[in-house]
């Protein structure tokens, strides 16, 4: 798989893969809120294609402020059913999170279960807003102890 930065051209493939990926209504849930008028990351925005050039996966990450703290968040991301079980997503993560220079913390909303995997650990008393599930409400830090002390809501960029 190729990793590249996700272009104008690619944006109907991948939205279609993650309408094909996540549950009908994906965009009401509340961390799309906080996406609402901001601009992705754009260099950390990243489609995996095979040698055919066909698509396997996509990851996109938004600029957030979590208690006050810029952050980045994670999601959606996104492997294709037929590519699944291959490592796709662990290459898209690490693959973005390798390239996040400048930032310090990262979090996303997920289980606990795969997301530790790629270092990723319960946020207590970082509150997304409602309906998330505080116990799906995860984080990363990129810099040593950077999550250290940060509390509060997340919310938009602004």
């Amino acid at each position: 798989m190729q990793l590249n930065v996700e272009t104008e051209e690619d944006w109907w493939e991948v939205e279609t893969l993650f309408d094909l990926s996540f549950a009908p209504g994906r965009e009401a849930l509340s961390s799309y809120r906080l996406r609402d008028g901001t601009d992705p990351v754009r260099d950390l925005c990243l489609t995996a294609r095979d040698e055919d050039g066909i698509l396997g996966g996509a990851i996109r990450f938004w600029p957030v402020k979590a208690g006050g703290a810029p952050a980045l968040l994670l999601g959606p991301v996104a492997v294709h059913p037929t590519r699944q079980g291959e490592g796709v997503g662990g290459l898209l993560i690490e693959g973005a999170l390798a390239k996040a220079t400048g930032w310090e913390r990262v979090m996303l909303v997920g289980d606990a279960p795969y997301y530790g995997r790629f270092g990723f650990k319960p946020l207590v008393g970082v509150r997304m807003p409602p309906p998330t599930n505080p116990e799906r409400v995860l984080g990363r830090e990129l810099v040593a102890r950077a999550w250290r002390g940060v509390k509060g809501d997340v919310t938009p960029w602004e």
